[in-house]
């Protein structure tokens, strides 16, 4: 009894093992600057454990190709609509997807963002690929409430997005989700089945950024940072600017970030030449590296409707910036109030502003606040251990057909 035991054990550990070793993982995303700036990470820590990763992107240039590949990945193109559903080229997408998979004889597939998730997911199935990982960073503008009632066209549009992740979830071996709110929403609100759900929580940051600098005092500086979305809360960002500008010429604030016009919630031309024009707001636009100007900062502020686990306030953490953000899912998950930044309810730039004023009148506060920000960083948004989580969680799935 004793033997069998210790040899079953001894089969197990070697089969996880071989398991592990020389996979080829497809990613399925969508852009490619989304994949590295989100995936990237996760992409080296396979790549160095001696699997061999595909990229999947719809926009591939000679330069970004490079860029994969010097992660030691595999760049390979697809065709995706990200803003629109069309079912015949969706199954056109699909049956491309299934056909590329099965080429490259995958093992494992990590599809991330919504229509990659679907697509994907069904694809892998058509191409019986062994494991299949979604993750949802995030419900998306369909699932977001904001202060108007929502129009026909986006109840319709959720609605299409509820039946495809119907049809698609049961082929996934595992869904990551980055809020226990999400959750709660898709399976409570709207009862779909999630066979393995995860919660991740933040995706992190690079262990060589999370390093503490003193906030900037003089002056106090509050930086938005994202796509230019009304989803996101500029509106309330730049209300709040004014209001505190009246009395506090020397205060700043500035935004870092661009329009995304396959987002129906996207800033216009106008709405940004508008923004352009508001006397003490300085609109930098997008900028690849943001990292020199958090260091100039004080305080990151995101007044957003919802976000899966927003990356801008694991950054700004991860050197010292408290934050100010809304109850919401999402952002509710990534501060702790009173610690290390505010939590105020959406919708509102008084309260922004009330809480904005706190740091301003107190620069010992500020400063309290983004030391606890770092050390809350260091402990929880440490990349290279959620890579390590990742991982395990993809590599260790149990995989069926």
């Amino acid at each position: 009894m004793t033997f069998k035991f210790i040899k079953k054990t001894l089969l197990d550990k070697t089969l996880n093992t071989e398991n592990k070793k020389n996979q080829k993982i497809a990613f399925v995303g969508t852009t490619v600057s989304s994949a590295l700036n989100f995936r990237g990470p996760l992409i080296k820590h396979l790549i160095g454990q001696g699997h061999h990763v595909f990229v999947l992107c719809i926009d591939y240039t000679e330069k970004t190709r490079q860029e994969v590949e010097a992660l030691g990945a595999i760049p390979l193109d697809y065709h995706l609509n990200r803003s629109r559903l069309n079912p015949i080229k969706d199954v056109i997408t699909t049956a491309q997807l299934a056909r590329i998979l099965s080429k490259h004889s995958i093992d494992l597939v990590f599809c991330f963002f919504s229509k990659p998730v679907i697509y994907g997911l069904l694809a892998a199935r058509l191409a019986r690929i062994p494991t299949r990982i979604a993750m949802l960073e995030g419900l998306g503008w369909a699932f977001t409430e904001r202060k108007d009632k929502s129009s026909l066209k986006l109840k319709i549009v959720k609605f299409i997005q509820l039946f495809l992740y119907r049809l698609s979830f049961p082929f996934a071996d595992k869904v990551i989700l980055l809020n226990k709110d999400d959750l709660h929403d898709l399976t409570s609100v709207y009862r779909l089945k999630i066979m393995h759900p995860h919660i991740l929580g933040g995706i992190g940051v690079e262990e060589k950024y999370i390093s503490y600098c003193p906030p900037n005092r003089a002056p106090i500086t509050f930086i938005f940072v994202g796509r230019l979305l009304f989803d996101k809360g500029i509106r309330e960002f730049v209300k709040a600017a004014r209001l505190l500008k009246q009395n506090l010429p020397e205060v700043r604030f500035m935004i870092f970030g661009d329009c995304d016009v396959s987002n129906p919630e996207s800033l216009t031309p106008s709405d940004v030449e508008q923004l352009y024009s508001v006397d003490g707001i300085e609109c930098i636009g997008y900028v690849e590296n943001i990292w020199p100007y958090l260091h100039e900062a004080s305080v990151l502020v995101l007044p957003s409707y919802r976000e899966g686990f927003p990356k801008t306030v694991q950054e700004a953490m991860a050197c010292g910036r408290p934050a100010i953000v809304t109850d919401v899912p999402g952002c509710r998950q990534a501060v702790v109030d009173g610690v290390n930044g505010f939590i105020v309810p959406p919708f509102s730039a008084t309260a922004l502003a009330e809480k904005m004023r706190i740091f301003i009148r107190d620069p010992d506060i500020l400063e309290m606040m983004g030391y606890n920000a770092y050390t809350h960083a260091k402990q929880h948004y440490n990349s290279e251990k959620i890579c390590d989580e990742l991982g395990e969680l993809m590599l260790l799935n149990r995989s069926r057909n």
